[in-house]
């Protein structure tokens, strides 16, 4: 391999998630009171709950996606029965659904963002590095669903799959990357971007899903003694 091939394939994987780790770790406790997706639902409400719930559930798709795509591997997926072109279909159907609800979610509250003038002035520093990077990895990702999977029919799973996981076994194979199609070593790239910067941005909100209010007991709210009706209203 070539330096910038070492440098893509084996060292940007570590400096990434060596930013994702540390990173975290200091926002929380150096500005733990940041830790938040900085709502502004009271500044606007209608395209926030159209461009919020499309991006969320496409990216629970994607996510989904990902982890079977990219974590299992093919004997597994064979194992149980799954053929090849079944699995290439359904990552066709399935994935790129996910990836164009995501995509119009993304692109809605980047819209809001950006011609709203009361969401506009709520901008921080972060999000002009932020949301660029989230939305070129988004349409790369589109592009290796139905460009790469329809046109090329590329199995990544064959070398950027086996190549991602031995990133986490500490014994990273970065020939398999070297002759990947283009788009998607583009988008593996600025995904890893992202994720470098991402304790530094609202994105940090994901880990504070609010899981414990389904166990939590009911709040019983009562009326101060004496009060009406009309002043409960």
């Amino acid at each position: 391999m070539s330096r910038a091939d070492t440098f893509f394939w084996v060292l940007l994987p570590y400096v990434t998630l060596t930013s994702f780790v540390v990173g975290h770790v200091w926002r929380y406790r150096r500005d733990g009171f940041t830790w938040t997706a900085r709502s502004t639902q009271l500044l606007e409400r209608r395209l926030l709950l159209v461009g919020s719930y499309a991006f969320h559930l496409g990216i629970l798709g994607v996510i989904g996606g990902h982890i079977l795509g990219i974590l299992i591997p093919n004997g597994w997926t064979d194992a149980i029965g799954v053929s090849h072109d079944l699995y290439h279909w359904v990552a066709i159907v399935a994935g790129g659904a996910a990836g164009v609800l995501l995509s119009l979610g993304a692109i809605v509250l980047v819209y809001r963002r950006l011609k709203i003038d009361r969401i506009r002035a709520t901008t921080l520093r972060s999000d002009w590095v932020m949301y660029p990077l989230l939305l070129v990895t988004i349409l790369l990702g589109m592009l290796c669903t139905f460009v790469g999977g329809l046109v090329d029919e590329y199995d990544y799973r064959e070398t950027v799959s086996p190549w991602f996981r031995s990133i986490f076994t500490l014994q990273p194979k970065g020939n398999l990357m070297v002759d990947a199609p283009f788009v998607y070593q583009a988008h593996v790239t600025i995904a890893w971007l992202l994720y470098a910067v991402w304790p530094f941005t609202r994105l940090v909100h994901v880990w504070s899903v609010p899981v414990g209010y389904l166990a939590r007991s009911p709040i019983v709210y009562r009326a101060k003694r004496g009060a009406t009706r009309t002043a409960l209203r």
